[in-house]
């Protein structure tokens, strides 16, 4: 059951770095494992997680792959909500490794601001419901 509840914060998203802001629970913190897409297929790594720091909740996994031994990655960004399960070092998504892939560029070196409206290309890319809605609830279910 999803829960209608008003957002905390207005506060732009914010990479989590080692040694900031803890998570509000540490089993968000998935950095470093695999993406694997519904069919089965790496889509890449974790690379890093922005966070709202007002409830300290991830919102949006960064998502590297397409290089060789890191160099040359590629990111893409990706809604928590798009998470099914957590199982071992890997996240288990409901998109394809092909919808990923298309989804809106992101450069990290290039942004600055990490507004709502930065943000909303990505939801309505993936049709997801975004964490300022009042409609919005946050995803529970993943957690192994």
């Amino acid at each position: 059951m999803t829960q209608h509840l008003e957002p905390k914060s207005d506060a732009p998203l914010t990479k989590l770095r080692d040694g900031d802001l803890r998570l509000a629970d540490d089993r968000q913190d998935v950095r470093g494992r695999a993406v694997i897409d519904q069919s089965g297929k790496t889509v890449g790594h974790v690379k890093s997680l922005f966070i709202d720091e007002a409830e300290r909740k991830v919102r949006v996994l960064d998502i590297g792959g397409g290089g060789f031994l890191g160099m040359g990655d590629q990111h893409f960004l990706l809604p928590v909500d798009a998470i099914t399960s957590i199982r071992d070092n890997e996240v288990h998504v409901n998109e394809t490794a092909d919808r990923i892939k298309h989804s809106p560029a992101y450069d990290p070196t290039l942004v600055e601001n990490y507004d709502r409206d930065y943000w909303a290309p990505y939801y309505s890319y993936y049709n997801r419901e975004p964490w300022w809605s009042g409609a919005y609830g946050y995803p529970n279910h993943w957690y192994y």
